[in-house]
């Protein structure tokens, strides 16, 4: 797949019909750059309408060694140019997965709580391909709400890590914690089918080193359906601690 081919795709599957003002999210974006200590992640302002970044934080350089003008000028289709060719056509269609979801699953109203996040390999200014766990936050909706700008930090792991393609969506309950409404293997090799939803916010908040009571507070339910649930994850992810999937997660076996 060329990269013609993949604008064509991309642009089909964000297809957007009004150009929304920036200028008070980039504003206040350059202002916190300035504070952030240099790690493994960088952030930037995606606008999915022309293709762009409208602000790429200063981490891009000190995470695969691009020069951040250069890739403001160039923009997504410079990005996409670097993405492993394995992975194109299954990020496609991850993409188009997600955005098919929050359509119709979605309800307008709801939509500006979404979060996002799906992986790929990218290939850096040493031209070695590395891991990149993208996490994207909607900003603005064009006329027919649709998230069109966001917020999306990215975060690059070794390549000596084995990966497989997944996406997942998460919303924002009335208790201000992200509950997993979709997630999807595209690789299909990863985690077992049989986590649920449910299963993988308990994982994450145990990996937070919460307990079964603050678990079930932050999802609404039952310390004792909490313990259940730690049951069955153990016995379907055959391991036999919380430890051990603290683990796998550290060694980025699973991805949730």
């Amino acid at each position: 797949m060329n990269t013609r081919t993949i604008k064509e795709a991309y642009k089909e599957i964000f297809k957007s019909h009004d150009n929304p003002s920036l200028e008070k999210h980039i504003e206040k974006i350059i202002e916190l750059d300035a504070f952030m200590p240099y790690n493994s992640t960088f952030f930037c302002i995606t606008n999915t309408q022309n293709l762009a970044f409208e602000y790429i934080s200063k981490n891009l350089t000190a995470c695969l060694g691009m020069d951040r003008e250069e890739l403001k000028a160039k923009g997504m289709k410079y990005l996409w140019s670097k993405m492993h060719p394995d992975d194109l056509e299954v990020w496609l269609e991850a993409l188009n997965e997600l955005m098919n979801f929050t359509l119709n699953e979605i309800p307008v109203s709801e939509r500006n709580k979404m979060s996002y996040t799906w992986n790929y390999r990218l290939k850096n200014s040493k031209d070695e391909y590395v891991n990149v766990i993208q996490n994207t936050t909607p900003l603005e909706f064009d006329n027919n709400n649709k998230p069109i700008i966001g917020l999306a930090h990215y975060t690059v792991l070794s390549n000596h890590i084995e990966m497989q393609v997944c996406a997942s969506a998460k919303i924002l309950n009335d208790n201000n914690e992200y509950e997993t409404v979709y997630f999807n293997n595209f690789s299909q090799k990863l985690l077992s089918d049989g986590i649920s939803n449910r299963e993988r916010d308990i994982i994450r908040l145990l990996v937070l080193n919460y307990s079964s009571k603050e678990i079930a507070k932050r999802l609404n339910i039952t310390a004792n359906t909490v313990d259940t649930h730690r049951r069955n994850i153990l016995k379907k992810l055959k391991v036999s601690s919380t430890g051990e999937i603290i683990g796998m997660l550290k060694n980025n076996k699973i991805l949730i």
